[in-house]
C-alpha cells in the first residue's frame, strides 16, 4: 500500500498504512524524553492523525471495578465508567477490541496490554473502520500502554487517576511491592487481585518468570495495618533476594524465615506458600507454610485440594520443609489463596468455608475465560457472597498451565 492519502468506504478519506505508520513512528520517537502529563495530549494528537476524535485514556482503579479517565488537554472528561456492563470493561477483561456503532461514526474501544497485564482502555471515535485501521490502532493501544507502564515510574498522575477512593498507607506500601496483577505469555498465565483493594495491610504475592521457570510465593503477615504492612515488605523482599540466588525451595523458605525472626523476633510470623512451576513440563513444587491446601482445576472444575505436607510458619524456626511435587496436565490451574478468603463471617455468624469457595470457582469457571478475568470475578462474587466485608485481608491467585 502507497503512502498516499486514499478514499475510504463510504466517500471517506483516511490515511494509508505508511502514514498510520508515520504518526506511529512519531509517537515513539517523542516518547522518550516525554514529560509525563504530555501523554494525553500527544496520544489525542496522534488519534487526530488518525481520522479520530474524542479519545480518553481509561485506567483500572485498584478495585478493578471501574475505569477512570486520565485527565489531559485533548482528552474527553467524564466520570469513570463501570467495568462490567460497559463497553470499554468487555474490551478490558476481554483483551480484545469492541467496536460500538453510534450516530457519528464508530466508538472503538482498545485494550491497553503490556507483557500480558492489561493497564486499562483507550477510546476513540472514527466515521469508519476498515482493516488497515483496526491493524493501526491495535499498534496504537499497544504503544500506548508501554508508554503508560514507563511513564507510571516518574509521575504520581498515573496513580491518582486510578485511585477513586481513600488509600490507607499500609496499602499504599503494598501496592508499590506488587508485580504486575497478570501475566500471559504462550505456555502459562497468571493473575492475582488483593481485597481489600484501599486498605490491604499484611497480604501479598510476588512471581517471577525465569527462563522457563514460573516462581510463585503468596504471603499473609500476621496483624494488621502498618505492622502487617512492614512485615509483608520484609518477607517479600527476603523471597526475592533468596529467588535471585537461585537457590531451592527450601533454602528460600530458611532465609525467609530468618529475616523475619532477626527483624521482629520470636512472637512474629507470615504464612507463606512458595512454588515453582517448570513451564515445559508442568512440574510444579511447592512449600506450604500455614496457608489453606490450593485448589487444582481441571476443565473448569476444582477436582482436588493439593494436599502436603506443611511447615511452621517463616519466623517460627520451623524444621527443613518437605517439598511437595505433582505433574499438572495441560490446561489445568492451580489456585492459591490466603486464610481471610474463607474465614470471614457471613451475615449469619457462619464461616464462609473452603466448601462455598469450591461451588463458586467451578460456577465462575464455568461463565468466565482467561485467569484475569476469573480471578477479578471470583473476587468480587466472594466479597459480595460475604456481605461486602473483609475484616481480615484476602488473596487469589491463579496459576494456568497453557
Amino acid at each position: 500500500m502507497s503512502g498516499e492519502r486514499q478514499s475510504g468506504p463510504a466517500g471517506r478519506d483516511r490515511w494509508s498504512e505508511g502514514q498510520g505508520e508515520r504518526l506511529l513512528g512519531e509517537l515513539l520517537d517523542r516518547s522518550h524524553e516525554l514529560p509525563p502529563q504530555l501523554i494525553v495530549p500527544l496520544v489525542a494528537a496522534v488519534v487526530r492523525g488518525f481520522g479520530g476524535r474524542d479519545p480518553v485514556l481509561l485506567l483500572q482503579d485498584y478495585g478493578q471495578v471501574v475505569l477512570a479517565p486520565l485527565p489531559g488537554r485533548g482528552s474527553v472528561t467524564g466520570e469513570p465508567v463501570p467495568i462490567d456492563g460497559s463497553a470499554a470493561g468487555a474490551a478490558f477483561l476481554g483483551g480484545v477490541p469492541v467496536e460500538e456503532p453510534t450516530a457519528g461514526g464508530v466508538r472503538v474501544y482498545l485494550p491497553l496490554l503490556d507483557g500480558g497485564d492489561e493497564v486499562g482502555a483507550l477510546a476513540l471515535t472514527l466515521d469508519a473502520v476498515d482493516e488497515d485501521d483496526r491493524r493501526l490502532l491495535r499498534r496504537l493501544a499497544a504503544l500506548v500502554a508501554d508508554l503508560l507502564v514507563t511513564k507510571s515510574g516518574y509521575t504520581d498522575r498515573i496513580f491518582q487517576a486510578r485511585r477513586v477512593e481513600p488509600m490507607s498507607l499500609a496499602a499504599e506500601i503494598q501496592w508499590s511491592l506488587l508485580p504486575p496483577l497478570s501475566m500471559t505469555v504462550p505456555r502459562v498465565a497468571v493473575a492475582g487481585i488483593l481485597e481489600p483493594a484501599y486498605q490491604v495491610a499484611g497480604d501479598s504475592f510476588d512471581y517471577a518468570l525465569n527462563d522457563d521457570v514460573l516462581h510463585v510465593a503468596t504471603i499473609d503477615a500476621m496483624g494488621h495495618g502498618l505492622d502487617a504492612a512492614t512485615m509483608a515488605t520484609v518477607a517479600i523482599g527476603a523471597y526475592r533476594h533468596a529467588r535471585r540466588a537461585d537457590i531451592g525451595l527450601a533454602e528460600i523458605y530458611a532465609f525467609m524465615d530468618r529475616a523475619i525472626a532477626e527483624q521482629f523476633g520470636p512472637d512474629h510470623f507470615v504464612t507463606a506458600q512458595m512454588m515453582r512451576l517448570d513451564t515445559g513440563t508442568g512440574h510444579l513444587q511447592w512449600v506450604n507454610a500455614g496457608h489453606p491446601q490450593p485448589l487444582l482445576i481441571r476443565e473448569h472444575v476444582v477436582v482436588e485440594r493439593l494436599e502436603s505436607a506443611t511447615t511452621l510458619p517463616v519466623g517460627f524456626g520451623g524444621e527443613e520443609p518437605v517439598i511437595s511435587e505433582r505433574v499438572l496436565r495441560h490446561g489445568d490451574r492451580v489456585l492459591c489463596f490466603t486464610d481471610g478468603l474463607v474465614e470471614e463471617r457471613e451475615a449469619g455468624g457462619e464461616q464462609f468455608g473452603e466448601e462455598q469457595l469450591i461451588d463458586w470457582v467451578n460456577r465462575v469457571e464455568r461463565s468466565h475465560t482467561g485467569v484475569r478475568a476469573v480471578v477479578r470475578a471470583l473476587s468480587h462474587v466472594l466479597k459480595a457472597r460475604r456481605g461486602g466485608r473483609t475484616s481480615d485481608d484476602a488473596t487469589l491467585f491463579l496459576i494456568e498451565w497453557r
